[in-house]
């Protein structure tokens, strides 16, 4: 049998390093796999990215989204997604989460319809997270994970029943320069979804489910056509029937809003329904307008989902998902238990059941939650609201959504709490991500890349618009220095000169200060860290 090192003649090159059990996961046949994706649309992957920045050119300019004139027909249409696999019908509650190996185990027994194993938003992209995470979910098919706790000796294995499994693997945008094909970067989203297909697809099928994925960040139907395109080469490549792979897209980009029908369309026989990312999408609201000074954004905690641009999302995500027979997901509540204080405790629930009672009386088929302590939760708040699997054959009637509702900007302050949060929780966030955690718990609510993107997106937008304040001062380049400055320092304080030596925080303050402070609106966070990752573990670091 070849080695991965046999490899570099074949143009396949491995720049991570091969630990115990990496074998298992990059294998020559695997390699060749993703290399193989890789070589056929890597090509078409970057033009659509370098589309992304001609169209931001364009909002830059003033120009203002609007639904497509050239895809009207397929929005007037009458026609139908692929009938829904049996274990997908009911989708009432969904737990998202890392791809640790406990975070797995616990997320599949939390009692969860479905557990969303993310390769994105929650999980730092470095090569041990990446690979281990595949270690992990490939275990979990096949119902051999285990795990030990180092420090109790505590035992986690599968339950009789669990959650059925779903991969988010990285958006478009981001890379994997641990592997190079022909001397150049691979995409991180080939490299997910190649290595879990390649050794799971035709297990899961064997078990009686499917290869079923989330699809983050896209920005335009030709992008969800590159997708479809990879599903369809994928399974021929493996043998394995078209239409065996099933995927959620995540709506988490306002432009991706305007695209909602031509999406379901393109990925027709592949399509799991859509799903309302609601973080990213206030923060693809901030960043596709950043230019604009009449689309400030007020303090992130007064962007709710009842305001009108997000509760317009919301509607015409059911609406045109249930037109076409799928499940409009609802968003996350990032709420966590505060076991410490049953007295807040009780608020954060009492938060969480009135949105989720929301979502379901809007005519969502289920929703989002971030820890196993809120399953119950949703759940009753879902059984009581939807007695049935779904609710996919109740379309919502009414006047059509309009592009002046979905870019209504919202009302409110901008405070100097908000921007002192902003910095505090991106800061802490952050130098979390560089550690190699990319799901933090802060202040009670369970923190990932969306949400440290709204924190430094709004900042960027407040300094460069010179936003006044509410009791009347401008938040110009001095005053958030002095405000940053002072956020660092408590955090130093808080965490003490130990905790700062051996933390990241350093690092962090220096990339979310640049980022925040650049002459040009930084497209993700995420790029500009990982290259700092990839720094770390040069350092052997991570």
């Amino acid at each position: 049998m070849s080695k991965i090192t046999d490899l570099k003649g074949e143009g396949i090159e491995v720049l991570g390093p091969i630990r115990p059990g990496f074998d298992e996961i990059v294998t020559p046949e695997a390699l060749r796999f993703v290399a193989g994706l890789q070589r056929e649309f890597g090509a078409r992957r970057l033009e659509l990215l370098a589309l992304r920045k001609t169209r931001q050119a364009r909002l830059d300019a003033g120009e203002k989204p609007d639904f497509l004139p050239e895809t009207a027909a397929v929005r007037s249409a009458e026609w139908k997604v692929a009938p829904i696999p049996a274990d997908l019908q009911d989708r009432r509650v969904e737990i998202t989460g890392p791809v640790d190996r406990k975070m797995v185990i616990n997320a599949l027994n939390s009692g969860a319809s479905v557990f969303m194993a993310d390769f994105e938003d929650s999980n730092t992209p470095t090569w041990a997270n990446q690979v281990e995470g595949q270690l992990n979910v490939r275990d979990a098919v096949r119902r051999t994970i285990e795990y030990a706790a180092p420090d109790t000796g505590k035992k986690y294995r599968l339950n009789d029943r669990t959650a059925v499994l779903m991969i988010r693997p990285r958006g478009w945008h981001l890379p994997e320069q641990h592997l190079l094909v022909d001397g150049k970067v691979a995409s991180g989203s080939l490299f997910d979804f190649g290595l879990y297909l390649f050794h799971n697809g035709k297990e899961l099928v064997s078990r009686g489910t499917g290869p079923y994925f989330y699809l983050p960040k896209l920005e335009h139907h030709l992008e969800a056509r590159l997708w479809n395109d990879v599903f369809i080469r994928a399974q021929a490549v493996l043998g394995i029937p078209v239409g065996t792979i099933r995927a959620t897209v995540l709506i988490e980009t306002i432009l991706g809003a305007f695209q909602m029908d031509e999406i379901l369309h393109e990925l027709k026989d592949h399509s799991a329904g859509l799903n309302c990312g609601r973080w990213d999408y206030i923060f693809s609201f901030i960043k596709k307008f950043s230019r604009r000074v009449d689309c400030l954004l007020p303090d992130r905690s007064l962007v709710t989902m009842e305001k009108h641009f997000l509760a317009s999302y919301v509607k015409n995500l059911i609406r045109t998902c249930h037109r076409r027979g799928i499940h409009a997901m609802g968003g996350m509540a990032a709420f966590i238990p505060i076991k410490s204080d049953p007295e807040v405790n009780a608020a954060a629930i009492a938060k969480v059941e009135a949105d989720k009672r929301r979502e379901v009386t809007a005519g969502h088929d289920g929703t989002w939650v971030a820890h196993p302590g809120l399953v119950e939760v949703a759940k009753k708040i879902f059984d009581e609201g939807m007695p049935t699997p779904n609710q996919i054959s109740v379309v919502p009637t009414g006047p059509p959504v309009t592009a002046a509702d979905l870019l209504e900007v919202p009302q409110g302050p901008v405070t100097e709490k908000g921007v002192r949060q902003n910095v505090n929780i991106g800061l802490l966030y952050l130098e979390s991500w560089l550690r190699g955690t990319g799901c933090v718990p802060l202040y009670n609510l369970m923190e990932d890349a969306a949400t440290a993107e709204i924190s430094r997106s709004q900042l960027w937008q407040w300094v460069h618009h010179s936003a006044k304040l509410e009791g009347g001062r401008v938040l110009d380049e001095k005053l958030y220095r002095t405000i940053f400055d002072e956020e660092v320092a408590a955090i130093r304080l808080r965490v003490g000169a130990e905790g700062w030596a051996a933390g990241e925080y350093e690092r962090a303050a220096r990339l979310f200060d640049r980022m925040v402070m650049a002459k040009e609106f930084p497209e993700f966070l995420t790029l500009s860290a990982y290259d700092e990752v990839i720094e770390l573990e040069r350092l052997g670091k991570l």
